[in-house]
């Protein structure tokens, strides 16, 4: 069958600290890096397995940077050149030396980049992507939706190739108006999907049937925002849970999880670059978001 897995082990240090990340940073002990690297394995080894089985598209979506981390990095090198697995991509900040990339299938891995204004230079980050199109790897560029960065934002986005897109995050917790959302969609003509939260209650999801999220003990759950387990990975018994089912939750607001929505037409929109967030044909012309602008049903 195919599969999409969305994993996310016990790594939580980060080498940057934005004020407007979600997500609770902290200093790994070497007993917890440990830990992470022994999971990341041991997913490694079943994704591994599923040769003859499954074929499979990987997204890892760490806590923190996990790319500054070797065995992150080999990982993703290695799961790129099997032949069942689709792809590979991975969320990151870009901080690390990018040269790894060569030990990969360029066909197979794709890097999910965020730029943060605050946390790194323009010329450095800019510098990274540049070597990343001399190496052929596919990646898309993001920013988060913080009026401060509108600037450095505009300015990457004309530093950036053509073929790169730039999309952004709408900042959590803010309310755009319309003007300052026409100022995002001008970089990203896709924002509309970010700007406010997509409801979801009862609507059909991919998320438990075709895409499942996995933690480092191996335990399963339809996405990272439904805490309810459905299995385990590594004794099967996820598998007899797979079937479509309805979104439990009243909105859906991360793209990790609405852009799995059947209710929305992502799928299309990022035919063949879901998980690395780029959209079908990009750079030709991507539609607006139906009702771009507008509060969503």
């Amino acid at each position: 069958m195919d599969l999409t897995v969305l994993y996310r082990g016990p790594l939580a240090s980060c080498d940057y600290d934005c004020p407007y990340c979600p997500f609770a940073k902290r200093r790994d002990t070497g007993a917890q890096l440990a830990a992470d690297r022994a999971a990341l394995a041991r997913f490694a080894g079943w994704a591994a397995g599923r040769a003859g089985e499954d074929r499979l598209s990987l997204l890892f979506t760490p806590w923190g940077e996990a790319l500054t981390r070797s065995w992150y990095r080999e990982t993703l090198a290695g799961l790129s050149r099997l032949p069942h697995v689709a792809r590979v991509a991975v969320q990151t900040n870009l901080s690390h030396r990018v040269r790894w990339v060569a030990e990969a299938d360029p066909a197979t891995l794709a890097l999910w980049t965020t730029y943060h204004p605050g946390q790194v230079t323009h010329e450095r980050f800019a510098a990274k992507c540049r070597e990343l199109d001399e190496r052929g790897t596919r990646y898309s560029v993001g920013v988060v939706g913080d009026p401060a960065h509108l600037a450095a934002a505009r300015r990457m986005r004309a530093a950036l190739p053509g073929h790169v897109y730039l999309w952004v995050n709408a900042q959590e917790d803010r309310r755009y108006s319309d003007a300052e959302a026409a100022e995002w969609a001008a970089l990203d003509p896709l924002f509309g999907y970010s700007r406010l939260p997509h409801a979801s209650a009862g609507r059909p999801c991919r998320t438990g049937e075709s895409v499942v999220s996995v933690d480092g003990d191996g335990t399963v759950r339809r996405c990272h925002f439904v805490p309810a387990p459905i299995g385990n990975l590594y004794d099967g018994s996820y598998r007899a849970a797979l079937r479509p089912r309805p979104c439990p939750l009243d909105v859906c607001d991360c793209h990790i999880g609405y852009v799995h929505l059947e209710s929305l037409p992502l799928y299309d929109v990022f035919a063949g670059g879901v998980l690395e967030r780029v959209p079908h044909g990009w750079p030709s012309p991507v539609p607006p978001p139906p009702g771009a602008g507008l509060s969503r049903g």
